[in-house]
């Protein structure tokens, strides 16, 4: 190993040459052994010790491959990415569009309010960041379903105030909205965040009373939040975030 690339505490060195070995894909232990430089006994402690903590795992054929460990670790970056990004993003937005803007994220069977810019004054739609909002109601609720896997969705309608012809609705425009789903005398419109992959991983909202939205508020605000939802999209593409 290079002395400049060593940081000193030996074992983490030779951890770090195992994981950047299965980088290239799955590998053989007499594959580690030769990639790495390691003895033999030391490469197999090294992958045997990191599978224990999910940071590498096993394919089908016994051979060593990255675990999923990681995934979740590049997931949480990511978010912290999202989440730094989406304020000024959404104070943006709520000046254009002069309503309460929103970042929704789902957990489980809920989705929770992550970030948020309130409007100033005067009759608001007031959701405090860390807020738990149901799946079965308003318009982020279907676009953190309408690209969900066909299982969940199937699920999700179940209980839900839309239809599968509306996120059906949702899927072909790339916006949803909705009045007086959620809450009487509330509307609101959203779009989807993705990562780099493609998958859906947020929602950027804004909401009001229907007197200043409308019944059609898709009409008003869908380009603004779409080009909102787009921005923080593109940052995690230019930052390499995954899901």
């Amino acid at each position: 190993m290079d002395k400049d690339s060593t940081s000193g505490v030996g074992v983490l060195d030779k951890a770090a040459l195992v994981l950047s070995a299965l980088e290239s894909g799955p590998t053989t232990l007499a594959g580690l052994v030769t990639a790495t430089g390691l003895a033999r006994p030391t490469a197999h402690r090294l992958a045997v010790a990191l599978e224990h903590h999910r940071l590498v795992a096993r394919d089908l054929h016994g051979r060593f491959v990255l675990g999923p460990r990681l995934t979740e670790l590049a997931s949480a970056a990511g978010e912290d990415r999202l989440l730094a990004t989406a304020g000024p993003i959404l104070a943006r937005l709520r000046d254009i569009t002069g309503e309460s803007a929103q970042l929704f994220r789902r957990q489980g069977d809920a989705r929770v309010c992550a970030a948020a810019a309130e409007r100033p004054s005067g009759l608001r739609d007031t959701v405090p960041i860390g807020s738990q909002l149901t799946m079965n109601a308003g318009s982020a609720a279907q676009v953190l379903l309408a690209w969900d896997e066909p299982e969940r969705i199937a699920k999700g309608l179940l209980h839900a105030n839309f239809s599968a012809v509306a996120l059906a609705t949702v899927r072909r425009r790339g916006w949803a909205q909705s009045v007086a789903e959620r809450e009487p005398g509330v509307a609101s419109v959203s779009a989807p965040v993705r990562s780099p992959s493609g998958k859906v991983i947020a929602a950027v909202s804004v909401s009001g009373p229907i007197e200043r939205l409308s019944r059609q508020p898709g009409r008003l605000h869908a380009a603004a939040v779409m080009a909102a939802a787009e921005r923080l999209s593109e940052v995690l593409r230019r930052s390499g975030a995954t899901e």
